[in-house]
């Protein structure tokens, strides 16, 4: 029973991050917001994504805009990771999402062909280490020591830059990118909640 529930949750999954991803009727619109103060050049900006949820804006950032193909490599990872995953970022609640983007993955290695042969116990855990219960916007997380994650463990914020459980600087790529179900920041690394 649990096995055709899956099933149909990844039929079903399958056919909206499809429609989501080639329908074209996601448009961004980019609106100015003070600068973060961080350590790297990041852009920070609000989108209206016409009320998408965190799935469906990373889908519509990733095919449309300035970061058309920099999210292959997360959107394969939710993909290939327990369905809890993708069903948390399509669900109703409010989550802040910090999303690695392609070339964040390739410094490990990774790309959107290798990270789906992941063990998806290991990939479920870094993906959730990467989304915080809440709405944080950036002001928020320059505001925050620590950050729980829906991993139960904590990412901390020290001078404009995130620290992974490895003492690792995670820089910010954008901010601020807006979901109906949450937020998303652009990171430059991949934080990762132990050693792989």
């Amino acid at each position: 029973m649990r096995e055709s529930i899956l099933k149909s949750f990844l039929a079903v999954f399958a056919i909206a991050f499809v429609s989501a991803g080639f329908s074209g009727t996601a448009t961004a619109q980019y609106k100015s917001q003070p600068e973060i103060k961080s350590q790297s050049e990041s852009k920070t900006f609000r989108e209206d994504t016409s009320g998408g949820n965190i799935v469906d804006v990373a889908v519509a950032l990733n095919n449309d805009g300035p970061f058309a193909g920099e999210f292959d490599t997360l959107i394969a990872a939710i993909g290939a990771a327990d369905p809890f995953v993708a069903a948390t970022l399509s669900r109703k609640g409010q989550f802040t999402v910090f999303a690695p983007t392609d070339g964040a993955f390739a410094e490990l290695g990774l790309d959107p062909a290798t990270v789906v042969t992941l063990p998806q116990d290991l990939l479920t855990s870094v993906l959730l280490y990467h989304v915080a219960p809440g709405r944080r916007y950036a002001e928020d997380v320059l505001d925050a020591y620590r950050i729980r994650t829906l991993f139960k463990s904590f990412i901390f914020q020290s001078g404009g830059n995130l620290i992974d459980n490895l003492g690792r600087e995670v820089g910010f790529v954008a901010t601020d990118v807006e979901a109906t179900n949450g937020v998303i920041h652009a990171v430059d690394r991949v934080l990762l909640p132990f050693a792989p």
